[in-house]
């Protein structure tokens, strides 16, 4: 899509994988107060979250009710598919695993966002498989649908021109686990970006000059009018939160 001076732009969303505040930045939410949770202090600074714990255990649709409630209307969740369906059954014959989260996720109404789909680093790319499956997958919830692949054959323009005709956006991974997967790819609707934090997985802090390069790539894709989502991995220290915070400061406004 290419520039344009009067289409609307689009605004990055950012967030954390959870919605936890580590107490290094708890004076930059809301304060505490009774009855508040953390969900709602969170979605008092961000726009966007993804659900992790979705992928280790299923939720009640009453939950996701629930969690849908305690955020304004302009907030969006991601949610990571369970582990049964990527790493247990590997993608095969998952049409009832499907059917049970599209009935609990239902529960997020409106403010659901985007499926995302995290493989195991030992899944190869097999046309056929994958094929089959996106097919039960788009019969299943609606709305679109992220890929994080982390075998090196899905880095291929095979697999990246299926993942387009799926309408699947490939998520743009940092630290890349083969060469490609550093960049968004698939179907070009979708910017997904998930850093898991570097050198050091899940707990290395990004630095400024890093989140201001990436602030402009965000600048960029609104600008073409698609829709990004970064979303900040880098939890076990408590990194990921200041950099969302700092990302978001650096972000393209509605003005």
């Amino acid at each position: 899509m290419s520039e344009n001076p009067s289409f609307p732009v689009i605004l990055p969303r950012i967030g954390t994988a959870g919605w936890s505040i580590p107490q290094t930045h708890d004076t930059g939410f809301p304060s505490k107060r009774e009855g508040a949770s953390h969900l709602e202090r969170y979605a008092a600074r961000f726009d966007a979250v993804e659900i992790n714990s979705s992928f280790h255990r299923p939720h009640r649709r009453a939950t996701y009710a629930r969690w849908a409630a305690s955020v304004g209307p302009g907030f969006r969740f991601a949610v990571k598919l369970p582990r049964t369906i990527s790493h247990d059954r590997r993608l095969v014959d998952c049409g009832d695993l499907i059917e049970r989260f599209a009935a609990e996720v239902d529960g997020l109404g409106d403010r659901r966002g985007p499926l995302l789909l995290q493989l195991p680093p030992s899944l190869a790319f097999d046309p056929g498989v994958v094929a089959a499956f996106l097919r039960q997958l788009a019969a299943g919830p609606s709305g679109s649908i992220a890929c994080e692949p982390r075998h090196a054959s899905w880095f291929t323009p095979a697999a990246d021109a299926l993942l387009t005709a799926a309408g699947v956006a490939r998520v743009a991974a940092d630290p890349a686990r083969a060469a490609g997967a550093e960049t968004p790819g698939g179907w070009p609707g979708l910017a997904y970006f998930r850093w898991h934090g570097s050198p050091h997985v899940y707990r290395s802090a990004y630095p400024a000059a890093v989140l201001a390069a990436h602030g402009a790539r965000l600048a960029a894709l609104a600008a073409a009018g698609v829709p990004s989502w970064t979303i900040f991995d880098n939890t076990a220290s408590g990194a990921a939160t200041g950099n969302a915070l700092e990302l978001a400061g650096v972000r393209p406004s509605a003005g």
